[in-house]
């Protein structure tokens, strides 16, 4: 039998808790933004232009909270939402002037947190873990069970 908190699962989320913590408290007073507003900055930023559909799966939030927080960042003069050239139902996503501003605000919060949390490895070990979770997050949008990637 095996320990629940010794589970890859368990200790992710974990880990997911532990971190959100803390990066709420950053994202606050590095960027003044909540979490999943900044989440949706730093997604809108990095790979724009985005439908609120592309920016609740890069923020990894529900369509609902993807579509409130863009609704924010349009509020606030950072997102311009205009409608889709492709689909015409749909709106695209992307930074103003403002919102190139605290983009880059939020991004050196995400570096910062990145540098606290992972810190405790040797670049070596924080490449070797960024190649284990490659493979581990392509094997469950597979919707595969990990038994075929053991053998690599």
């Amino acid at each position: 039998m095996f320990e629940l908190d010794r589970t890859l699962t368990y200790r992710l989320h974990l880990l997911h808790k532990l971190s959100d913590i803390e990066s709420q408290r950053a994202f606050v007073a590095g960027a003044g933004l909540s979490m999943s507003v900044a989440r949706c900055l730093t997604a809108v930023g990095s790979f724009a232009p985005l439908s609120v559909n592309d920016l609740a799966q890069k923020a990894n939030l529900d369509k609902g909270q993807a579509s409130r927080a863009a609704q924010s960042l349009v509020d606030q003069g950072l997102v311009r939402k205009a409608a889709s050239p492709t689909d015409g139902r749909g709106v695209v996503l992307t930074l103003t002037a403002a919102g190139d501003t605290a983009w880059r605000r939020a991004m050196q919060v995400v570096e910062r947190r990145n540098h606290e949390i992972f810190g405790v490895l040797s670049n070596a070990e924080r490449e070797q873990l960024s190649h284990l979770f490659d493979r581990v997050i392509a094997q469950c949008k597979a919707g595969g069970d990990g038994a075929a990637a053991q053998d690599e």
